[in-house]
């Protein structure tokens, strides 16, 4: 079966076609993200698939749930995918999505995560060499994580930047394997 990322691919191009040319991209973009969430449930995950749950009724499940943050397009797209048994890939429809409305607002959203606090100055240094590597405007998300021992990790879009020293160590430890 192809990944989730292949079937999740034209579901997203046609909801980014149609919320562009709706002139709505922020609507869809935060009614996909809800979508991806209650998908992403594990109680609803248990219906995917189960014969006693017909696709009418995953349908008026993820509706009543979203409630009036979905249109009537929303609403139908929501049939399509339940359809086609794709309500199971919203998270990765969700995540394209993004990625079609950045390239479009020329904008892409980076997250850091390192082993300390990324300081202000730190950030707008980081912001300011990934525009000009990418060529569009940049906002950051930091996190911080421990385990990383040292170091940080940048994913914007389907780059990633593996600075970080647990990085570095498996990287040497697979050096001296071969």
């Amino acid at each position: 079966m192809a990944e989730k990322r292949t079937l999740a691919r034209p579901y997203a191009q046609a909801a980014f076609d149609w919320a562009s040319a709706a002139g709505n991209m922020a609507a869809w973009s935060d009614a996909l993200e809800l979508l991806s969430i209650i998908a992403s449930d594990e109680k609803v995950k248990a219906l995917f698939g189960n014969p006693r749950v017909s696709k009418e009724e995953l349908v008026s499940l993820f509706c009543d749930i979203a409630g009036e943050q979905l249109d009537d397009a929303g609403r139908n797209f929501v049939k399509v995918l339940a359809d086609a048994a794709r309500l199971n890939v919203l998270p990765e429809i969700a995540a394209h999505y993004e990625r079609y409305r950045s390239q479009a607002e020329r904008s892409v959203e980076a997250e850091i995560t390192s082993a300390f606090r990324v300081t202000k100055t730190q950030q707008e240094k980081i912001a300011k060499a990934l525009k000009a590597r990418l060529g569009c405007d940049v906002s950051l998300k930091c996190t911080i994580d421990k385990s990383l021992i040292g170091g940080a990790i940048i994913r914007a879009g389907d780059m990633v930047i593996d600075g970080s020293a647990r990085g570095q160590l498996g990287r040497l430890a697979t050096a001296l394997s071969h």
